[in-house]
């Protein structure tokens, strides 16, 4: 399960989604998951799978690294789908006892986990197709006004951008543990709830050694390099719009009229 954990890597390319700003991407994810708010409806939920298609299809990140991300919140989709099924009010087509399927809970059934997948998977992309130290740029980028405030933009953005950089590592740090665990006897799967919490005390506590451990030695690694946030500091790649960017923008926002439009219609 630990495997499928695919937020925060990076899948290197030179797609056209790859080649967009950073600062773009950023924009678009808030834009795509305002529109997946705003769809309603059959042909709201037809245009935001085709949407969410075409950028998977753009950014060319295999559709299956995708779907693997999505196992770790299976449990969540399903919960979703049954609440859904079971407790909206209509036409009843099936009744069990106090329970009754309506056929308005199977069609909110399915655009609620037709939302959480589009969601997971568009965002999804954004770490997918953009390297940390880029996401950090266009973050501190598009947050700069705030520094007038005295809020501290660039420390911000490092801070999140380490936080998903190293999540894949503290993953793998836990599977390693996990197995090593395992060799010695320890079990897992087994038990009542609160026995498996207890088997857990061993995965933790080498874990948060690990993490500090490492946090340390980060700290220390920009201390020798001389780092000092975000005053005077240049960058070696300039963030510069091009034309795709713009066309990504215009198409966002008419994305976000369309669904609007959509509800207005009543489609």
């Amino acid at each position: 399960m630990l495997k499928d954990i695919t937020l925060g890597q990076y899948f290197p390319g030179d797609s056209v989604v790859h080649k967009m700003d950073p600062r773009t991407k950023l924009i678009m994810v808030v834009l795509y998951i305002v529109a997946l708010f705003l769809a309603d409806g059959f042909a709201g939920y037809a245009v935001m799978i085709l949407v969410t298609a075409g950028f998977v299809w753009l950014s060319k990140v295999p559709p299956k690294s995708l779907f693997k991300g999505l196992k770790p919140v299976l449990i969540i989709i399903v919960l979703t789908a049954v609440l859904n099924v079971f407790y909206t009010d209509g036409t009843v087509l099936v009744q069990v006892w106090k329970l009754k399927i309506t056929y308005e809970g199977i069609i909110r059934a399915v655009f609620m986990v037709l939302r959480i997948v589009m969601l997971i998977c568009g965002t999804f992309l954004l770490t997918y197709t953009t390297a940390p130290v880029a996401l950090t740029d266009g973050m501190e980028l598009l947050l700069h006004p705030l520094n007038k405030l005295k809020v501290p933009v660039h420390e911000m953005s490092m801070m999140m951008s380490m936080a998903l950089r190293f999540i894949p590592t503290l993953i793998e740090e836990t599977d390693k543990i996990m197995s090593a665990q395992k060799a010695r006897g320890a079990d897992f799967e087994t038990g009542s709830l609160i026995d498996r919490a207890k088997a857990l005390l061993p995965i933790l506590v080498p874990l948060f050694i690990s993490a500090f451990r490492r946090a340390d030695e980060l700290a220390i690694a920009m201390e020798s390099r001389c780092y000092n946030g975000g005053a005077g500091r240049t960058r070696m790649k300039q963030l510069r719009y091009e034309r795709r960017d713009y066309l990504a923008l215009v198409f966002g926002v008419l994305l976000i009229a369309g669904m609007i439009g959509l509800q207005v219609v009543g489609v």
